[in-house]
């Protein structure tokens, strides 16, 4: 696959590959292990009516199975399961995973079928077409089709949308895999895995620097996802899958090309953005790198990684010079290149420089507090929202409140479109230093709003009438308000328990009944 060009770092955004379906809010989860709770079934391809009094399932099958797997996993680190294949076509995993994919939304593939099509068609029909042909080692995945979405730079990023069908199937086949492979898993390890996401890895990053990590490699990949070597991948699946139907059935993906404009092409290296599986995939990838770090190299520096985006945490600047050559040398066997351009070496001592991580920007800002009272010049790491991510959250408020609305008649309309904009903007970056950065977001919002309120009166609009179309006034009407939700995020021990939820630190909380005891 040819290399991406251009200056978009992955961590900029999230890729929703959805052309058709509603526009979602910044989510603040990553995907979880048991996915929708209206969504299982029984045995039987229809799914039962529960018997328990409260009208909750007595038992959930797919968890216990996951359960299961986590946990022999866990048990014996060199242990490769050989009879996962039939689990996947399982018809409680098949209906868990048709909730899964309904609930993500996304539009069809390159057979044009939507999820409305599907259930217009029949799912427990699609469901048991699918079941047979699976059981009868038939499956075989069509291409994926190929759409572009728009870069902050103005260059494309290419998305590949699989078939709702093959979404299915790829959803049912994470629903097995994924409590295999997240027993091996490191907590170096933030991206698309499930109870972790960016908020803990932003405060894993700010507790390192603080403690005195004030050196940063701060790494970029050059076009992962087309970049991943097929071989490599499977041989990081057969550590633990031996099931050859499986690897078969993933194999098939890798290689299942893209169409577009009409025009089918192979795929030799890469896996399209936009699956269901490509996160575990890529996970299980860059696995090789968390665990070579961790077992040779912790030494030298902290990893923190989430899905293709990493920095290591180094004490001095000999040790970050050393981390830039130990990832290089790792790369090299993963058949992967750091973009120079963007892969920096970055020192935050006095607050000399920052670096950008997940959308947010990080420095070392000097404590007014403890100069005053105490007179001492101490620096400690803050976040807040980056420039791209200013710039991109406002060109939305500009999108919905364009001139494009000038023939809307009341202003709730569309204080309706932006709060979900704002809201989830907002619970994302909340818990940083986003103080000034929220009230900008206000300030920009209330303006905009104001300045359709006054293309609305036109000729119309009284002298002094416009005075009255302050903050107060919108919040009134239900504007959301940024301005006083930042909540700081509660202290954390890096290597212990944590003081906040329960299952933080310990991503796999979710698939244990028990602890299982290992070294890990």
């Amino acid at each position: 696959m040819a290399k991406a060009q251009g200056g978009e770092r992955e961590s900029e955004g999230v890729i929703v590959p959805m052309t058709t379906a509603p526009q979602n809010a910044a989510r603040g989860k990553d995907p979880c292990f048991d996915g929708a709770s209206g969504g299982q079934a029984g045995e039987g391809m229809t799914p039962r009516a529960s018997n328990h009094p409260d009208g909750r399932e007595s038992v959930d099958k797919v968890r216990s199975l996951q359960r299961e797997l986590f946990g022999a996993a866990k048990r014996c680190e060199s242990r490769r399961f050989h009879a996962l294949y039939d689990r996947i076509y399982r018809s409680d995993v098949l209906w868990r995973a048709w909730a899964n994919v309904k609930r993500n939304q996304g539009a069809g593939g390159v057979d044009g079928v939507t999820l409305s099509a599907v259930e217009e068609y029949g799912v427990e029909r699609l469901l048991n077409e699918l079941q047979d042909t699976l059981r009868a080692g038939k499956y075989v995945p069509p291409p994926v089709l190929r759409r572009y979405i728009p870069k902050p730079n103005g260059e494309q990023r290419p998305l590949g949308i699989p078939t709702v069908a093959d979404r299915v199937v790829q959803a049912a086949t994470k629903l097995v895999l994924e409590p295999i492979f997240e027993a091996d898993f490191l907590p170096s390890s933030y991206g698309f895995r499930p109870k972790r996401g960016a908020q803990e890895a932003l405060e894993d990053i700010r507790e390192a620097v603080n403690a005195g990590c004030n050196y940063v490699f701060d790494a970029d990949i050059r076009d992962y996802f087309g970049s991943l070597s097929h071989e490599v991948l499977l041989k990081q699946v057969e550590v633990r899958v031996s099931d050859k139907r499986v690897v078969k059935l993933i194999r098939e993906w890798l290689r299942a090309g893209v169409l577009e404009d009409g025009r089918y092409s192979e795929l030799v290296s890469g896996t399209p953005q936009g699956g269901v599986i490509s996160p575990l995939l890529s996970n299980v990838y860059l696995h090789v790198l968390d665990a070579e770090w961790r077992r040779e190299h912790a030494a030298v520096g902290k990893l923190v990684r989430y899905a293709d985006d990493f920095v290591v945490l180094c004490r001095s600047r000999e040790a970050v010079e050393e981390a830039a050559k130990r990832v290089g040398k790792i790369f090299e066997r993963l058949s992967l290149e750091l973009h120079p351009e963007k892969t920096r070496k970055v020192c935050l001592i006095d607050g000399k420089e920052g670096f950008e991580f997940l959308g947010c920007h990080l420095r070392k800002r000097l404590s007014g507090r403890m100069l005053e009272q105490y007179g001492v010049r101490r620096y400690y790491c803050q976040r807040w929202p980056s420039r791209r991510s200013m710039k991109r959250v406002k060109a939305r408020v500009h999108e919905l409140t364009d001139r494009r609305w000038s023939g809307v008649k009341d202003v709730r309309v569309l204080i309706e479109n932006l709060n979900p904009v704002l809201r989830g903007w907002g619970n994302y970056f909340r818990t940083g230093n986003a103080a000034k950065k929220f009230n900008d977001v206000d300030t920009y919002a209330v303006e905009r709003l104001r300045q359709f309120m006054v293309r609305r009166k036109g000729r119309e609009l009284r002298p002094g009438e416009a005075r009255q179309w302050r903050r107060p006034w919108f919040e009134e009407k239900g504007l959301h308000r940024l301005r006083g939700t930042v909540r700081y995020p509660k202290p954390r021990m890096l290597h212990g328990n944590i003081t906040g939820k329960p299952y933080a630190g310990n991503p796999h909380v979710r698939f244990e009944r028990r602890r299982v005891e290992t070294d890990r």
